[in-house]
């Protein structure tokens, strides 16, 4: 008798307890619902939208050569579904900046001389250049040109070329890593690492700026003063500003010291991009805090931001390895946008003209999260606002 009755009023005192916890996370919808958005997010992201193995992958093609051997090579190349001919530069210039701009991922070279140089019984070349920015998002398509020409060009060689047919050097190809000759994947790791360092940090201090003021009872104090919403937010994210400028200095001079990561191109070109993107995530963040109502679900809601942030900007997987629609999506990231800059201009040494487009998509990022934080602001500011009239 004595241990039943120990037991029952252990049960009833546990339920008691587990009552008391329930009943407020019911409550509390939004997190609620975050213990169940995520996982679905992270089982959608990782099982539709990550592909480390990137295929139909932009390249340019300088065919000198015109021949059926060449048209056998090409078509060889393209069969093997990781190369698209999606341009044909005029001249080497224009191949060069093709590829630093980051608007092929290859360049083909094929020299005047690649047949007439298989008819005198000599080995021709094929040249390419890969963006090596990016290693793995080119190991797959570099691995299987070689086999392909070796195959396609079995069926061409015939006649006087015959003895070259059960060959596999007919052809010489030539690949130039551009950028990361090496291949090291720290050279693609760190220029990124820094846009998720400052995502990161930027928005989640941001985004507790003011569910801290809620929680400490400050908001009506706030209410009190004269200020006006624009100046409000300013003068909240200029200290975050000031953090994330350090960040950036901290990091950039490691990359340097520590792993001889310097800055090829413009040192002032590199700090316009990170200005816009700590801009656009100090904006992001400081919406993320008008619609929350406590520092806990700000902190679940940056993390449910930020994790498409990592996942879909490039830092991670290859970029152009993911669906069309994942990369709509990436591509109204803020981090998909200065990842490019800050490896362009790193690794590239890219200059203004081939990352302009990249500035002006931050731009307009910046613009539309700012207007919805302000406009978030005064809602937030009315709600606040009615308890105490």
């Amino acid at each position: 008798m004595f241990y039943g009755a120990a037991v029952r009023g252990f049960l009833v005192r546990l339920a008691a307890i587990v009552i008391k916890e329930v009943v407020p996370l019911m409550r509390d919808r939004l997190s609620f619902s975050l213990m169940f958005a995520m996982p679905i997010l992270e089982l959608l992201l990782f099982g539709y939208a990550i592909n480390t193995d990137p295929r139909q992958l932009p390249t340019a093609v300088i065919a000198a050569d015109q021949s059926r051997i060449t048209r056998t090579v090409l078509t060889a190349l393209a069969n093997t579904g990781y190369m698209v001919f999606t341009h044909h530069p005029e001249s080497e210039a224009e191949a060069n900046a093709l590829l630093q701009s980051g608007d092929v991922q290859f360049v083909i070279r094929i020299p005047s001389d690649f047949t007439r140089r298989l008819i005198r019984g000599e080995r021709s070349q094929l040249l390419i250049d890969a963006d090596a920015t990016d290693p793995m998002a080119i190991s797959s398509s570099l691995a299987a040109a070689r086999p392909a020409i070796d195959r396609a060009l079995r069926n061409d060689l015939v006649g006087p070329l015959a003895e070259w047919a059960g060959r596999d050097d007919a052809v010489e190809l030539v690949l130039h890593r551009r950028y990361n000759p090496e291949g090291k994947s720290r050279l693609n790791i760190i220029p990124g690492l820094l846009a998720v360092i400052l995502s990161v940090s930027m928005v989640l201090m941001t985004a507790l700026a003011i569910t801290r003021e809620r929680e400490h009872g400050t908001m009506e104090t706030l209410l009190a003063t004269p200020v006006r919403p624009i100046e409000v937010m300013i003068g909240k994210i200029v200290p975050y500003f000031a953090v994330g400028v350090m960040q950036t200095v901290v990091v950039l001079l490691l990359a340097w010291l520590l792993f001889d990561i310097g800055v090829e191109g413009s040192f002032s070109l590199l700090m316009l991009g990170t200005a816009l993107f700590i801009c656009a995530n100090l904006a992001i963040g400081f919406t993320i805090s008008t619609v929350t109502v406590s520092q806990l679900q700000a902190t679940q809601v940056s993390f449910f931001v930020l994790l498409p942030t990592i996942l879909l900007s490039g830092f991670m997987f290859p970029f152009r390895g993911m669906p069309q629609w994942a990369q709509w999506l990436g591509e109204c990231l803020p981090a998909t946008h200065f990842i490019r800059i800050t490896r362009g201009v790193m690794l590239k040494g890219s200059t203004f003209e081939a990352v302009d487009q990249e500035l002006v998509a931050l731009i307009i990022i910046v613009i539309a999260t700012a207007t919805l934080a302000i406009s978030r602001y005064r809602l937030t500011l009315d709600a606040a606002a009615k308890p105490a009239a």
